[in-house]
């Protein structure tokens, strides 16, 4: 596989997780997921940045975009213009739990970084450069191979191993912290200029 192949496959495999966490950042707000409460050394559990709201929308807006590149990759597949050998997320009907695991492991990686993030004294919108940018990542690289395993019980099939590589994961360690960080910029500013 050439780097250009690579790269596309592995953005159009974590473009879901990469929607669903921007989205919980969007649309989230209302009740924190930790209740307001404290770990044992006094700190927030995860802080007033980690809402039910947040992980709800985001899973959901993530699942959609997922829904929408497995039609599109079918399409191109019907069409034979699936150059980039573009995932279908296993099609129907297990795409639903691939997708969902991609999205919610995105997600729940956040939570968990924005845990220690609290424990090393950081706190909410204070950037951890690389933990920040990553984190979503391996979450959601780690729920879809757990899921992916489960799934090969009844499927005889293991879609994680089937589809993501060793250079995929590379690619994304890569790629998206620049993303990230180049998207938090751009919100920022766009949130300043709202406020004018």
């Amino acid at each position: 596989m050439d780097i250009l192949t690579i790269v596309v496959q592995a953005l159009w495999i974590i473009l879901p997780a990469y929607v669903a966490n921007a989205s919980a950042v969007i649309v989230g707000g209302g009740k924190p997921i930790d209740g307001g409460r404290t770990w044992r050394d006094g700190k927030r559990i995860l802080g007033d940045g980690k809402t039910w709201n947040g992980l709800f929308a985001g899973t959901f807006m993530g699942m959609t975009i997922g829904f929408a590149l497995t039609f599109f990759a079918k399409y191109l597949d019907l069409n034979e213009l699936n150059v980039f050998q573009l995932n279908d997320f296993d099609g129907f009907p297990t795409m639903f739990l691939i997708i969902f695991s991609i999205c919610f492991g995105g997600l729940c990686g956040d939570m968990v970084e924005s845990f220690f993030k609290r424990r090393i004294g950081k706190e909410r919108g204070e950037d951890w450069y690389v933990f920040d940018q990553l984190d979503f990542v391996f979450g959601a690289l780690l729920l879809s191979f757990i899921v992916s395993t489960l799934l090969y019980f009844l499927t005889d099939k293991n879609w994680f191993l089937e589809s993501i590589k060793l250079e995929h994961i590379i690619a994304l360690i890569i790629i998206t912290p620049f993303l990230h960080i180049l998207a938090n910029k751009i919100y920022k500013k766009t949130k300043k200029l709202n406020k004018k």
